[in-house]
């Protein structure tokens, strides 16, 4: 069994980080470990959550780790919650990774052309350093502008988005992923590229009639879990993309859906049987 050790924040209310990361990558047949960032009471679409940095407190659980001979198969950032996290991200590659351990980075900070609340700018210099050593690299439009200098366009075609790829890559990620495309009002996806094999992909479902936070999380999960399995960069963005519209599309048919997350439970039983069933990409 594969092991990924997956770094982010654990907000207690609100299905996002590691409280969707831990499920979706044990149903895709993954021991999954966890390195909690920030404990936040609720993510920050709610109004004032409390917000707990756990930046003093993870060496403590690294030494442990080093006690026990703890080992990985990819390390996964997400959320972190302070500049100083980004070293401990670099310490996990030297002393946890197991060899060609893979290392993907999900640049949280930023969408809808701004950086998150709290989130200052002096972070994207961080991000972008973390993001140029990383094997595959998941930012969002926002998120790819703000690391590669880029002025923001909200209605981002697939040429747009795909010289964002490249820039990035040119940076140094290996592989780049751009989420939240959209070629048209009615679809959504990704951009995927490879700077080995030079392999620019563009994959697109249809977009369900609203926006819930934490999908993007649900986004690298998969596709973390996907690569690792051994599924290429193509196969695993289709899965990805899929799979997220399909846990909007649960959330949509329940009329007692909250608003602050998706229902990505009643969807893992589709993403068991993928990972059973099928061998290359196909829609779920």
């Amino acid at each position: 069994m594969k092991r990924i050790v997956t770094m982010q924040d654990l907000s207690c209310t609100g299905k996002c980080s590691l409280t969707v990361a831990l499920p979706i990558l044990s149903a895709m047949g993954i021991e999954a470990a966890v390195l909690p960032t920030a404990v936040l009471s609720g993510h920050l679409g709610f109004k004032d959550p409390s917000v707990t940095d756990l930046t003093e407190r993870i060496p403590s659980i690294l030494d442990a780790w080093r006690r026990e001979g703890m080992i990985f198969d990819a390390v996964c950032t997400g959320y972190l919650a302070s500049w100083r996290q980004v070293d401990i991200v670099r310490e996990l590659y030297r002393s946890f990774g197991t060899k060609g351990a893979l290392h993907f980075v999900d640049p949280a900070m930023a969408d809808g052309g701004r950086l998150y609340r709290g989130v200052p700018d002096s972070f994207v210099d961080v991000m972008r350093q973390l993001c140029a050593g990383a094997d595959v690299s998941m930012p969002n439009i926002t998120e790819a502008c703000l690391l590669t200098g880029t002025q923001y366009r909200e209605n981002a075609d697939a040429q747009y988005c795909a010289d964002l790829a490249k820039r990035l890559a040119a940076q140094g990620s290996l592989r780049v992923i751009i989420t939240g495309f959209s070629s048209s009002e009615g679809s959504i996806g990704a951009v995927s590229y490879d700077r080995e094999t030079e392999e620019l992909s563009v994959y697109e479902n249809k977009r369900m009639p609203a926006s819930f936070t934490g999908t993007g999380d649900i986004f690298a999960a998969v596709t973390e879990g996907a690569v690792v399995r051994g599924y290429t960069l193509g196969e695993a963005v289709q899965l990805a993309v899929d799979f997220t519209m399909l846990c909007v599309k649960k959330t949509l048919e329940d009329p007692d859906h909250r608003w602050y997350g998706v229902n990505f439970e009643q969807a893992l039983p589709s993403l068991i049987h993928w990972m059973e069933e099928h061998k290359g990409a196909e829609r779920l």
